[in-house]
């Protein structure tokens, strides 16, 4: 939304394409206008996905950040993209919906010419966000989060139509799509549906983390056709006791592993992640009261999966590395981690680096 002079449009008329007014439907029904493919974005969230479909230049194409999401709370992954491009650390920081500090007006600031925003942060805004509409910005809701195949598509295509990445955009949207239904025609095939209990491994052996049903890895595990010990005991998040696990007996376990900041006992997994570490905090777990006597301890079914891994455009990979966890038959000549390098190389501008999905030794 930069002020042109008259001379000055008239030579962008006589040199650029002529577009097309673009119409976006997006994933919170909202019917959203542009003049033409956005070339300045303020980023709220989904920074790899906006990479991955908009492609070649995506990183000069944005104008500020909501930098919390990415920076704090995957700050590995953050170090990695500001190493390969310098000027996404210079960029304004427009505060974060989670922490309240969402500054519209510092948004506004930025002048840019979309905004785009995950579903959760618009919700978040509530009518703040209508200070937008009032200067006469548009917002792109997308909705990775939701964690349907549906949401995953519309919001890709959206995105590349937005930027003017149509043809990407259909290009990952059809990879996603073929990756899902070979995971759902493998899981088909599958005659069993082990008991299966996650874990956020990000406090430490000594104090049990939040488990998931129906979202998040409780979603995904019924998809994949595993018995999840968390559904019926709780709503969306949150722990169970010790005593109901061991009851349970769970025949595997995932640990969810991050880059968290002052977490000194956490599983480290992601970006730059240190295997040995990762496993050693894993034994800690392992070794908890009563967990030695586990079907999943006895019969080495403990995973760390990065817990960054779900809702965005590659988590098929991490869905796939569960569902070999689960039917190792069905998924026998599948390599989540190889399909997960490939989707780097292929897709995003930096190479995939660190520790993302691991056996327990």
């Amino acid at each position: 939304m930069k002020h042109l002079t008259i001379p000055a449009l008239a030579l962008l008329s006589l040199s650029a394409p002529a577009w097309a007014e673009i119409t976006i439907t997006d994933l919170r029904g909202r019917e959203v206008t542009l003049e033409a493919p956005a070339q300045e974005v303020l980023l709220g969230f989904y920074y790899e996905d906006f990479l991955a479909v908009t492609g070649t230049g995506a990183v000069d194409r944005i104008v500020g950040l909501s930098r919390g999401p990415w920076a704090e709370w995957r700050p590995k992954q953050w170090e990695i993209y500001t190493a390969a491009f310098p000027q996404l650390a210079d960029l304004p920081d427009v505060g974060d919906t989670e922490s309240s500090t969402f500054s519209i007006e510092t948004a506004l600031a930025t002048d840019p010419d979309l905004v785009i925003l995950a579903g959760w942060q618009y919700d978040s805004l509530g009518e703040s966000a209508q200070q937008f509409d009032t200067a006469g910005i548009p917002v792109l809701v997308l909705d990775y989060n939701a964690q349907t195949l549906d949401a995953h598509l519309a919001s890709t295509r959206a995105l590349g139509k937005a930027m003017g990445t149509e043809d990407r955009a259909e290009a990952l949207a059809t990879l996603y799509e073929d990756m899902t239904a070979d995971t759902a025609a493998r899981v088909e095939t599958a005659t069993s549906a082990p008991k299966v209990y996650v874990e956020l491994a990000q406090k430490g052996p000594d104090e049990v983390g939040n488990t998931y049903a129906g979202g998040m890895w409780g979603g995904v595990i019924d998809r994949l056709g595993g018995t999840n010990i968390a559904n019926g005991q709780i709503e969306n998040w949150g722990p169970l006791s010790p005593e109901y696990v061991l009851a349970e007996a769970p025949e595997v376990i995932f640990l969810s592993g991050s880059e968290w900041l002052n977490r000194p006992a956490a599983v480290p997994l992601g970006f730059a992640a240190d295997p040995a570490l990762a496993q050693e905090r894993m034994a800690a777990y392992l070794a908890r009261p009563g967990w030695s006597d586990l079907p999943a301890v006895q019969d080495g079914e403990v995973y760390g999966i990065y817990h960054g891994g779900s809702r965005t455009l590659s988590d098929f990979a991490y869905f796939r590395f569960i569902g070999k966890a689960l039917h190792p038959e069905a998924f026998a000549d599948v390599d989540p981690q190889a399909e997960l390098a490939q989707f780097y190389a292929d897709w995003l501008p930096i190479t995939l680096d660190g520790t993302f999905m691991m056996h327990a030794e």
